[in-house]
């Protein structure tokens, strides 16, 4: 089901967001900025990535990644939702994880284990596009957000282990990310129309 503003069902962090950072976002900042400035991070992460440079790979990454939570809280607490912003932010999603997957985490962990988040990202995509050719529109389900969570802190851990030396993190980060691919499949099965 596509949630609109006449529907609004809170995500269970909504209410901490909206009392910690989306209420010191001024409301000329609308939830469709933070999604457009997600976009335009994703070279500068893409590009951190490729010189090595660790320690703000790990901040850029998290920030744009926050910018995924601060877009949808702000939206349904300020009653912001828009059809664009319904669309772009999991197009946006997928640019910032998949690029960091094929980035980094094929060079990290592996190629195969990449192509597999890649390819299930891509069917994800795909069962979207063809809804939404039958004129049907739907929002990501619980298991897509938690897929997301997952995916996150995945990066994050690997980030965590180039940027402190902990080699130790890098099995936490594969168990993370394969969390993730099994709350991908669930999604992709359960997405409702």
């Amino acid at each position: 089901m596509l949630m609109t503003n006449e529907n609004i069902v809170l995500a269970p962090f909504d209410r901490l967001l909206g009392a910690t950072i989306v209420r010191f976002v001024p409301s000329f900042i609308r939830p469709n900025h933070w999604t457009v400035l997600r976009i335009v991070l994703i070279p500068v992460v893409l590009w951190l990535f490729w010189i090595q440079n660790w320690p703000w790979a790990l901040g850029v990454f998290i920030f744009a990644a926050l910018t995924d939570a601060i877009d949808g809280a702000q939206a349904r607490l300020r009653k912001q939702i828009t059809l664009w912003g319904t669309m772009a932010d999991p197009v946006a999603d997928k640019l910032l994880i998949g690029s960091a997957v094929a980035l980094f985490v094929a060079r990290e962990v592996s190629l195969m284990f990449a192509v597999v988040i890649v390819l299930i990202e891509l069917l994800i995509v795909g069962g979207a596009l063809y809804r939404r050719s039958q004129g049907r529109y739907s929002s990501a389900n619980g298991y897509g957000k938690i897929k997301m969570f997952f995916q996150i802190l995945g990066v994050c851990l690997l980030l965590l282990a180039k940027v402190a030396g902990l080699p130790l993190a890098v099995p936490f980060a594969v168990g993370t990310l394969s969390l993730a691919i099994a709350f991908a499949v669930i999604s992709l099965l359960t997405y409702s129309s």
